[in-house]
C-alpha cells in the first residue's frame, strides 16, 4: 500500500473466507474481504462519523414516515459470498428485500450502499469496492467524499451502473433516489458541521 495510506491489505496467498473472517480481532478497525484479500481499515476521524450520523439521521427519519424499509451502519457484515464480506458505512434494505437480512448479517445485496470516503479509501471506494457491489447485484451505490465536498450515485443500468452522476455541496445540489420516492437530502445537510 503506498505510504500515509489509512488503508493495510495483508499479504495472503490463499484466498481468506468467511470462516477466516470470523477470527478476525474485534481490535476497533475495519476488517473486510474483497475476493479473498483482507483490507483492514483504522477507525474514522470525526468528519466521517458526523457525515455517518447526518446521513443516518436523514434516512431513517424519511423511514419511520414511509416505512419502506430499514438503514443499518457500521459495523453490519454484508456476505456477498465466502470470499466477499464487507462492512459499508451505511446500507438500506427495502421491504421487498428483506430476506437478504439475518438476525447475524445481510446475505446477499442491499438495495443501497453508501460509503464515505478518507484519502485511504477513496481507491478502494471507486474501484474495488463499486466493481464488487456492481457484480453483487447492488442497485445504487453512493460515495461521499468529505474532502471534495461531493457525492457520487452509482445506479444499476441493466447488469453495470452508468456514469455516475456527481453532485457538489458548491453548487447547491440535492440528492434523489428512485429508491426513495420524495427524498430529497441536500448536499448542506450531509456535510453539516463536517469541518
Amino acid at each position: 500500500m503506498p505510504e500515509g495510506s489509512d488503508e493495510m491489505r495483508t499479504g495472503h496467498s490463499v484466498k481468506l473466507t468467511y470462516d477466516d473472517f470470523l477470527l478476525f480481532p474485534d481490535d476497533g478497525q475495519r476488517h473486510e474481504l474483497i475476493d479473498g484479500e483482507h483490507y483492514v481499515t483504522p477507525s474514522p476521524n470525526t468528519a466521517h462519523q458526523r457525515i455517518v450520523g447526518n446521513l443516518y439521521f436523514a434516512l431513517r427519519g424519511y423511514l419511520h414516515a414511509h416505512t419502506m424499509g430499514e438503514v443499518f451502519m457500521a459495523p453490519f457484515d454484508v456476505v456477498f459470498s465466502q470470499f466477499d464480506v464487507v462492512e459499508p458505512d451505511l446500507l438500506y434494505i427495502s421491504k421487498e428485500r428483506r430476506e437478504v437480512l439475518t438476525t447475524q448479517n445481510v446475505r446477499g445485496a442491499p438495495d443501497l450502499v453508501i460509503e464515505v470516503g478518507s484519502p485511504g479509501t477513496r481507491r478502494r471506494d471507486e474501484t474495488i469496492k463499486r466493481r464488487l457491489f456492481e457484480r453483487s447485484g447492488v442497485p445504487e451505490y453512493w460515495i461521499v467524499d468529505p474532502d471534495l465536498d461531493v457525492v457520487r450515485l452509482y445506479r444499476r443500468e441493466g447488469d453495470v451502473y452508468g456514469r455516475p452522476v456527481e453532485l457538489s455541496l458548491e453548487a447547491g445540489d440535492v440528492v434523489t433516489t428512485p429508491l426513495l420516492p420524495g427524498l430529497e437530502l441536500t448536499l448542506a445537510e450531509i456535510f453539516s458541521a463536517a469541518c
